[in-house]
């Protein structure tokens, strides 16, 4: 196999591991919830579907790196700075209320640059895929997967906004802007979570933004969005994923053509 055909196909057998756990335990009644320190739920299915990752990554990938919102960071053993970043469920809060649009987040890194990320959600019964260079595709699995694209919407008027919540733009003082792009576009809906940008990857959408986030909330949408045709930075306008210390990630992601001008209206500094 050349170029990351080898990794999306590893990838792809990581989300059927990993869909066979959630898909179980979702709707549950038994399913046990916590709360971690930063105050987010957390589920059995959650550290469970991680676990079952890491298992077959150190079988098949033993000298990579492994970054897991639950379990934190290993080390990789090999050379090229290679590792896996990996979201078990992204969405838990709509997981364990039994909305069905949460997703398993498995993304490559080399030298902390996503080349290849899979978004598998099977609640909707759907996977996105994409590595550098390769395209990205939609479908079931990746054998029935086909291409897809961005939209070519240039025009704010015309296009659909999206966005995850507004606390956390409001915590920013960048809220003003915020709701002025909302008022200014065709429509604006808060999808949230790995959707919104899997939606605006397919071209249904057009804008796609949140203030902050992990590394794992974004590692894998990064490739599927950049190789769908998209643009994907951050609030400085700096290629995503940006900064990855304590004070998170923040993203804009477009279909391209509107990038300029949603940056300009969202990255400036707020007034204070």
């Amino acid at each position: 196999m050349k170029g990351y055909a080898a990794d999306i196909a590893l990838a792809h057998r990581l989300a059927d591991a990993a869909d066979a756990v959630s898909a179980a335990r979702f709707g549950a009644l038994d399913l046990r919830v916590d709360t971690k320190p930063d105050l987010t739920p957390v589920s059995d299915a959650d550290t469970a579907v991680e676990q079952e990752i890491r298992a077959l990554l150190a079988a098949e990938r033993p000298d990579d790196g492994l970054l897991g919102e639950e379990y934190g960071e290993q080390p990789a053993a090999g050379p090229g700075g290679r590792r896996w970043v990996v979201d078990p469920i992204d969405g838990t809060k709509n997981f364990i209320r039994g909305v069905p649009v949460w997703a398993t987040l498995i993304a490559l890194l080399e030298e902390d640059r996503p080349v290849a990320g899979l978004v598998s959600a099977p609640a909707l019964g759907r996977r996105w895929w994409a590595a550098l260079g390769e395209g990205a595709y939609a479908g079931p699995d990746q054998a029935s997967g086909a291409p897809i694209q961005v939209s070519a919407v240039a025009d704010l008027a015309d296009a659909s906004f999206c966005y995850s919540s507004l606390d956390g733009w409001e915590e920013s003082g960048r809220l003003p802007a915020v709701l002025q792009v909302m008022r200014d576009a065709w429509r604006s809906r808060a999808y949230g979570d790995f959707y919104g940008y899997m939606l605006l990857a397919e071209g249904a959408l057009d804008i796609m933004v949140e203030p902050e986030l992990s590394l794992w909330d974004i590692a894998a949408l990064v490739p599927i969005v950049t190789e769908a045709g998209g643009t994907f930075t951050d609030l400085a306008g700096q290629p995503a994923p940006g900064d990855t210390g304590s004070g998170g990630i923040s993203a804009i992601a477009t279909n391209g053509p509107l990038h300029t001008g949603v940056l300009a209206r969202l990255g400036r500094a707020p007034a204070r």
